[in-house]
């Protein structure tokens, strides 16, 4: 069975540049559900449950916007020493984790889901980060540009964070926020077409 879009259960611009790359059809939905770690969850585990309630939440809107089309969200975790590194709330919790990080090798974990009446898909990538040093004024400088202040770990790996980056194994779109092997696995399954001229759906 074809499906003309997807719905995009995100308001990250990063996702649906990534989703525009592969020429996937989408319309975006906004959708909020609670981002905090349960006590003894695991990275993997925390980013399946978030990417999975996000596609849920996005299914049960989508209800009210048309016809039923699937629902595609995902969520990113900064996985450090088996830490999960948020979303900085200040320019001095931006610092901390960049000296974290600095001279070591973190994980990315993103989960994509793909949820439609009756069925929620969700497969995880995985990727290895490994970071030269960062002083102290590199940190506080990267931080007055703006960019680490909605990302996970505090950097993102396709802007200025990028010149942080010695080293990656794995997929760069997941470490972006939508592992783009993992999400075509998923549309695949469910007739989304891709490598169309525009992302943007009809």
């Amino acid at each position: 069975m074809s499906v003309d879009f997807v719905y995009l259960a995100s308001g990250s611009p990063r996702r649906r540049q990534l989703l525009c790359q592969i020429g996937v059809p989408f319309q975006v939905l906004s959708v909020s559900v609670d981002e905090s770690v349960r006590d003894a969850e695991d990275p993997a585990g925390y980013v399946s449950r978030l990417a999975a309630a996000k596609a849920d939440a996005g299914l049960k809107l989508s209800i009210t916007q048309g016809p039923a089309r699937p629902v595609l969200a995902a969520d990113t975790a900064v996985v450090l020493d088996g830490r999960i590194l948020g979303k900085p709330v200040d320019g001095d919790d931006a610092e901390r984790m960049l000296r974290l990080l600095s001279g070591r090798t973190h994980e990315v974990l993103t989960a994509a889901a793909l949820a439609s009446e009756g069925r929620l898909d969700c497969l995880v990538s995985r990727s290895e980060v490994t970071f030269r040093r960062i002083t102290t004024a590199e940190a506080r400088e990267y931080w007055m540009t703006g960019e680490p202040r909605d990302k996970a770990g505090g950097y993102a790996i396709q802007g200025r964070g990028a010149v942080f980056v010695s080293d990656l194994k794995g997929s760069f779109s997941g470490v972006m926020g939508l592992p783009l092997f993992e999400t075509a696995e998923l549309l695949c399954g469910r007739g989304v077409p891709r490598w169309r001229e525009t992302g943007a759906a009809p």
